[in-house]
């Protein structure tokens, strides 16, 4: 999405003739030269009151800025509701820009922005003036701080050749509620040599060089995915006088809000700072890896992403994506944006990976999601019986008696690898039911996963059409019923895995079919005997 940098027509280059505020005082403005200064109206005196002022930096595209700040004394306020001072990645009013908004006396650390715009706004209100702030920012071509919970960072002129002689940091963490971090490099190609002493990336488990390195790269070869053990990441990049290469670009993403791994058979998440605005330049992953033959169902509970483009009417600003495996190379299952009401989604695997993108402007809402394993089961039935089958490695911390039909008393068998019900309709809380005109068995099948005092207990609708035979299974309740609102048919090819081997077992129950319609027919040719019988005598 394209944002509106520009507040005001700007006269020409350099600094742009600062508006009025309300109170009759200049401020703000556009500052577009490489570096500059600019602080609050009447400084170092007093500020005005009820005032409002936005400085909007641009430079060159392609470089980053680099904001700090020399004095800061504010009037004081727990959530700065009163004067205070915000400072934005970009344009300004867009929340998902926000990187902080700041009062009283304790001035705000440095900021480098993710692109070539920061935008700074300041207000007071009409009680209590302070001395104010000032402010230095420059251009920086490469390196900086950076605080969000996720970013890109490129070498310079990438993917061009970089510069002989270049050196860049950057510091990476600071972001409030931030994790440890993941830094993973989608592209590398360096001037190679043992020791890596010509060109190189380095990086270290901390803001400073005097925390532990963490590797030292060089050449072609992409270096591997890492973790930091701290909020904070240093990456040094540095290339001697002569032969470059194509430099490098990498990801990083914060551990918690922004990149998390689940491996319990329910859960929930959401966006990050949700119901908040989410931020801007995101890019978070949130894997779900069940134990096999699991598969995972996804419930959207809300979500507001920025809309669909009014030029191609694709979800290419902020979108959530959604795919079958543990990485984006598996299947897609999805791809939304905008304000929708989804229907559940359901892998094909025993992983689903989730990736929400955000670009530079325009946050909304986000999203909030629940998930439950699904558990993997056969269920099959005759005119008279219901059999159901589930592999004990799917339920492998249950007892058997933790798995039953309609009551307790009907608890599973083991029976080789697997859990099995095998039950006649007349019992286990089975009852007679009529759906869409056609004569139904139902019963429901619990799963009791309660720990101590936390009751969890899964349950799934079991069906049987005895005329034709046909069994299906539906999860009703799973963890937390009232927000899981929606049910889906979980009987599907895949879910039928392993059935083959059970034909001949099938086969088998089927015997009791061929066994009542014999005793319909005799039943039958005994009567006709006796009506025979009667009309002799």
């Amino acid at each position: 999405s394209i944002p509106s940098l520009l507040f005001w027509a700007s006269p020409g280059k350099g600094t742009s003739h600062p508006p009025l505020c309300p109170s009759g005082i200049k401020c703000g403005g556009v500052l577009s030269a490489p570096s500059g200064n600019f602080s609050s109206p009447n400084f170092p005196g007093l500020y005005p009151y009820e005032t409002e002022c936005t400085w909007l930096i641009v430079v060159a595209e392609g470089s980053s800025v680099l904001l700090s700040f020399s004095h800061f004394e504010l009037e004081y306020h727990d959530a700065c509701a009163y004067d205070y001072l915000q400072v934005y990645n970009g344009a300004a009013r867009d929340q998902g820009n926000l990187l902080g908004t700041f009062c009283g006396h304790r001035p705000p650390p440095p900021f480098s922005s993710a692109w070539h715009v920061m935008a700074v706004v300041f207000r007071s209100d009409r009680h209590v003036a302070k001395h104010g702030f000032a402010a230095a920012y420059r251009k920086d071509a490469c390196g900086g701080q950076l605080t969000g919970l996720s970013g890109e960072i490129t070498s310079p002129r990438y993917p061009e050749s970089y510069p002989n002689d270049a050196e860049c940091r950057w510091s990476i963490g600071g972001a409030s509620g931030g994790g440890p971090l993941t830094l993973v490099f989608a592209d590398f190609q360096m001037e190679g040599g043992q020791g890596c002493g010509f060109d190189y990336v380095a990086l270290f488990d901390g803001p400073t060089v005097t925390a532990p390195r963490l590797g030292r790269y060089c050449g072609s070869a992409r270096p591997p995915r890492t973790i930091s053990s701290t909020p904070h990441l240093l990456i040094i990049f540095k290339s001697d006088f002569n032969i470059g290469g194509r430099g490098f670009k990498a990801h990083f993403y914060s551990a918690g809000e922004c990149q998390e791994v689940f491996t319990t058979i329910k859960g929930n998440f959401s966006s990050p700072q949700y119901p908040s605005f989410y931020p801007n330049n995101l890019k978070c992953q949130w894997s779900i890896q069940l134990p096999p033959g699991y598969r995972v169902k996804v419930f959207f509970l809300d979500m507001e992403l920025e809309g669909r483009s009014s030029l191609t009417g694709g979800c290419d600003y902020d979108h959530l994506s959604a795919f079958d495996g543990g990485t984006e190379n598996g299947s897609l299952l999805g791809r939304w944006c905008g304000r929708e009401s989804l229907a559940p989604v359901t892998s094909h695997s025993n992983q689903l990976l989730l990736v929400l993108h955000t670009d530079r402007n325009t946050a909304k809402r986000g999203f909030s999601i629940s998930y439950v394993g699904v558990v993997p089961m056969n269920v099959s039935c005759t005119r008279t019986d219901f059999h159901i089958q589930i592999p004990v490695q799917s339920l492998a911390q249950l007892e058997r008696n933790r798995i039953y039909l309609g009551t307790p008393s009907c608890a599973a068998q083991v029976v080789g690898r697997n859990f099995k019900i095998h039950t006649r309709f007349d019992t286990c809380g089975t009852e007679s039911q009529r759906r869409n005109n056609t004569s139904v068995i139902v019963s429901t099948l619990y799963i009791d996963f309660s720990v101590g005092d936390q009751e969890d207990i899964h349950q799934y609708e079991v069906q049987c059409e005895p005329k034709r035979k046909e069994a299906s299974v539906t999860l009703i309740a799973g963890p937390d019923p009232s927000r899981l609102r929606q049910a889906e048919n979980l009987v599907d090819a895949q879910q039928r895995e392993g059935e083959a081997m059970d034909t001949r077992e099938i086969k088998s129950q089927d015997t009791s079919d061929i066994v009542f319609i014999s005793i319909c027919i005799l039943a039958g040719l005994l009567m006709v005997i006796a009506v025979v019988g009667l009309v002799l005598l």
